[in-house]
C-alpha cells in the first residue's frame, strides 16, 4: 500500500502514521482509503493486539483536504456519494475492529481529524494538541462526526463545538472526557506506546472481548446491555487463567 500511511510493528503493537506532513495530514480520498485498508489489515493480523494511530510532522490531522472540494459538487453526484460513504466508513471502522486503537495526537486535530481521534478507543494528546470542528466557518457542517462527538462529550458541549467552530485545548478535551491523557509533547509517543504495551500484555481473547462488548452495550437499554454482559460472562469462562 502507498506510503501515504506508514506501518510499523513494535512487538504486538502496530503503529500507523498518517504521512502527508506538508498538508498537515489532511484527509484526501487516497489517504482515507489507505488508512481504512491498513486498519482492516491490522485487525486481521493475528500478530497484532493493539494499534497506535498518529500523524507525521507537527499535526495529527488538519481535517478534510479542501483542495478536493472543487470536484465534490452537486453536479458530480457519484463522486460526492463515494466520498461521503468513504468518510463514514473511516469513522465506523474503529468500532468494528476487535483490536483497540490508541490515537497519539500532537498539534492540530481538526474537523475530520478530530473525528478520527475521538473515534479511537483511547486518546493520548500532547499539551500542544488542539481539537475542533471549524466547518461552520466555511459554510458547511461536520455532518459525519457529530454522531460520535455527541456520544463522547454530551449534547451541550458537542453543540457548542460544532456551532461555534472554536477549537478546544487538550486540557479542555480532557475535562470533557474526549481524551484520556495529556502529556508533554516530547513524551507523546513514549506514553502512547506504554499504554499500548500494557493493553498488548493482556490476553488477546479477553482484550478483544472487552472491546466488542463495550461497543455493543454502549448504546443499548440497560436490560439489553446486561443480557449481552451475561452472555459474555458465560463465554469468558472458557479462557480464564489463574
Amino acid at each position: 500500500m502507498s506510503e501515504i500511511v506508514l506501518s510499523e510493528s513494535r512487538g504486538r503493537v502496530r503503529v500507523l502514521t498518517l504521512n502527508r506532513p506538508d498538508k498537515l495530514n489532511a484527509l484526501d480520498t487516497e489517504l482515507t482509503e489507505v488508512l481504512v485498508a491498513w486498519l482492516e489489515e491490522a485487525d486481521r493480523d493475528d500478530a497484532v493486539s493493539v494499534v497506535v494511530l498518529t500523524g507525521a510532522g507537527r499535526a495529527f490531522c488538519a481535517g478534510a483536504d479542501i483542495d478536493e472540494f472543487q470536484d465534490l459538487t452537486p453536479d458530480h453526484a457519484k463522486r460526492v456519494e463515494h466520498r461521503a460513504q468513504l468518510t463514514m466508513r473511516s469513522h465506523l471502522v474503529f468500532s468494528k475492529m476487535k483490536k483497540p486503537v490508541i490515537a497519539a495526537v500532537r498539534g492540530a486535530a481538526m474537523g475530520g481529524g478530530a473525528g478520527l481521534a475521538l473515534a479511537c478507543d483511547l486518546v493520548v494528546a500532547s499539551e500542544n494538541a488542539k481539537f475542533g470542528y471549524p466547518e461552520i466557518k466555511h459554510g458547511i457542517l461536520p455532518a459525519i462526526v457529530i454522531t460520535n462527538l455527541t456520544r463522547q462529550v454530551g449534547r451541550k458541549a458537542a453543540f457548542e463545538l460544532v456551532s461555534t467552530g472554536e477549537p478546544m485545548s487538550a486540557a479542555r478535551a480532557l475535562v470533557l472526557g474526549a481524551i484520556n491523557r495529556v502529556v508533554p509533547d516530547e513524551r507523546l509517543m513514549d506514553e502512547a506506546m506504554a499504554l499500548a504495551q500494557t493493553l498488548a500484555g493482556h490476553s488477546p481473547e479477553a482484550l478483544f472481548a472487552i472491546k466488542q462488548l463495550f461497543h455493543k452495550v454502549a448504546d443499548l437499554p440497560l436490560a439489553d446491555g446486561l443480557e449481552e454482559g451475561r452472555k459474555a460472562n458465560v463465554a469468558m469462562r472458557g479462557f480464564f487463567k489463574a
